[in-house]
């Protein structure tokens, strides 16, 4: 007797247990084991995998012939990831019942994921040698031979499934793919045609259209465009292709009438996003210019059909912000926050927008407000504090700090950052003490942190003490960044202050490469140093060029030349 169990004989055979004992047969042969089957079924798929094990066990040891109980048993091993008994169990259940599909076909499954390709391969021959009708071991068959590259094979059984099943777009779409891998793709695309010749998909239209446009004949690639949009009007990736044609081949008016009809389609708007990004990301900037009009309504028009989608409103809100337009960027920053309040990646968009566009005071005040929606987020109040400190709001920007530190006192990098901004503003507010204080803090969490480092030894070389400290710190700074013109400048001046001029100017000179040119204070530090090795000179040229730059940075300069002038009497 061969035990093959549906759902329908399980169901069946559950109803059956709502009747009395006494109306079922339980004396005849195999009914106790047909009973034991149903409670492995049911332990299996509750989950219940070791309970399963041992009934299937229990039929086993009493029926060795029990096909249904050596398959459940094979099904448990694999749950446990025990393959080699899983594939001792499928194929006992398989010689006892050589005409069940499902027990040939896990055996097979097996084979190929324990990495045997020729059992596999055998194994999946047969089965389709036997069961004929059954369309998945032709498809699995298929991705076999691609896996052992066996691309001839793939081809043959392709053939067969459109013998047995009939052509369809998928398996036409399977070939095409197949001989394209195979480096072959004329015949690629004949075969591409040959079905269209027959049949007719927006699909396989669209995808010869763009083979023609990728060879340059742009009439031929309109053409199937316009074959796929008259079988669906609404094919979203035929309406881009037909588009992308139109621009490529500069007919522009043509480009915009199909873009603007794309982004009022049924199309997801993501999707309409992507492609408008790509439009105004990566385009010559000099066709955004020119067609500016154009973009602005198609960009209207997207915007008309979904007006509060997040992505397109984003995407415009970029769009009049990388065309300098920022009243556009900021209105559709601000109705993207306003359409999702919710949304962590709308409100960071905003706030960032105000950040760069250097609006203070609504940044401070978004920030904050940013801050109360996502509490964990300090972010929001250092940028809130960006406002406020040019706002020269300084005990606000402290008040931020100390919140940051309260709030997120496990946050190492946001502590960092608290500290280093209290240092700065303590310095501003003429607070040495605390400012140093601040910067100890910071450098307790991060000992090589550069910008502190620099900032607390330059702060220290004006005050002209602890210049052996600040050597120290300022040392590291320029042994991580030996290119950067400030901290150059810094190391440099505190060997300058120490009495070391000769080993101050060349990191001038290193200084003077990377941008310190563009600095007044560094060329200023520079022409003393040049001063102190008598290259009067030399030390003239810097000085005049820091006249031009310094716009009030150093006061009192121009005196200080003069007076440099008089004493060697130029």
């Amino acid at each position: 007797m061969k035990y093959i169990y549906t759902y329908i004989i399980i169901s069946l055979s559950l109803l059956a247990g709502c009747f009395s004992a006494s109306a079922q047969d339980l004396t005849r042969p195999g009914s106790k084991h047909d009973n034991m089957i149903i409670d492995v079924v049911s332990a299996y798929n509750s989950g219940k995998i070791e309970d399963a094990k041992r009934i299937a066990n229990e039929i086993i040891a009493e029926d060795p012939d029990n096909d249904a109980a050596w398959y459940y048993l094979a099904q448990c091993a694999v749950r446990v990831k025990d393959l080699a008994l899983a594939e001792q169990c499928y194929r006992m259940a398989a010689e006892l019942d050589p005409d069940n599909f499902w027990y040939r076909y896990r055996l097979a499954r097996l084979y190929s994921v324990t990495s045997r390709p020729e059992l596999t391969m055998e194994m999946y021959e047969r089965l389709l040698d036997d069961f004929p009708k059954r369309n998945d071991i032709y498809l699995d068959l298929v991705e076999i031979y691609l896996a052992q590259k066996e691309y001839d094979k793939a081809l043959e059984v392709l053939k067969e499934i459109e013998t047995v099943f009939g052509m369809t777009e998928s398996i036409a779409m399977y070939r095409f793919n197949l001989l394209r891998i195979l480096n072959r793709p004329e015949e690629a695309y004949e075969s591409l045609e040959e079905y269209n010749r027959q049949y007719s998909s927006p699909y396989v239209l669209t995808t010869l259209a763009d083979y023609q446009m990728s060879m340059y004949n742009d009439s031929t690639a309109i053409a199937y465009y316009d074959e796929a949009l008259d079988l669906a009007p609404d094919y979203f990736p035929a309406m881009l292709g037909k588009a992308e044609t139109y621009r490529l081949t500069r007919k522009y008016d043509d480009y915009f009438s199909v873009l603007g009809k794309y982004v009022q389609s049924d199309d997801v708007p993501a999707a309409k996003s992507d492609y408008l990004m790509a439009v105004i990301q990566r385009t010559d900037p000099m066709f955004i210019r020119n067609f500016l009009p154009q973009i602005d309504t198609v960009v209207t028009k997207a915007l008309e059909s979904h007006p509060s989608d997040s992505t397109l409103l984003q995407t415009a809100a970029v769009y009049y912000y990388s065309t300098d337009r920022m009243d556009g960027a900021k209105k559709y920053f601000k109705e993207n926050m306003k359409a999702w309040p919710k949304s962590f990646s709308a409100r960071a968009s905003y706030v960032e927008f105000l950040m760069y566009a250097e609006e203070w005071e609504e940044l401070s005040s978004a920030g904050r407000e940013a801050f109360e929606l996502f509490p964990k987020e300090t972010a929001f109040l250092e940028m809130a504090s960006m406002g406020d400190y040019n706002l020269e709001a300084y005990d606000k920007v402290l008040e931020i700090c100390e919140k940051v530190l309260e709030v997120a006192p496990a946050d190492s990098s946001s502590n960092l950052r608290a500290w280093s901004t209290m240092g700065d503003i303590y310095h501003q507010l003429g607070d040495s003490k605390k400012a140093y204080k601040a910067y100890d803090k910071a450098l307790k969490i991060n000992p090589d942190y550069i910008y502190v480092l620099n900032n607390y030894a330059y702060y220290l070389s004006e005050e002209g003490k602890s210049l052996k400290k600040a050597y120290k710190m300022s040392k590291k700074t320029i042994e991580a960044e030996p290119n950067n013109a400030t901290y150059l400048d810094t190391f440099g001046w505190i060997l300058y202050l120490m009495g070391k001029p000769q080993e101050a100017k060349p990191h001038f000179k290193q200084a003077m490469l990377y941008g310190g040119k563009d600095s007044a204070v560094i060329m200023d530090h520079y022409a003393e140093v040049l001063y102190a090795l008598k290259e009067y000179d030399l030390a003239m040229v810097y000085w005049n060029l820091a006249m031009h730059k310094n716009q009030d940075r150093i006061p009192g300069l121009e005196e200080k030349i003069n007076a440099r002038k008089a004493a060697i009497k130029k």
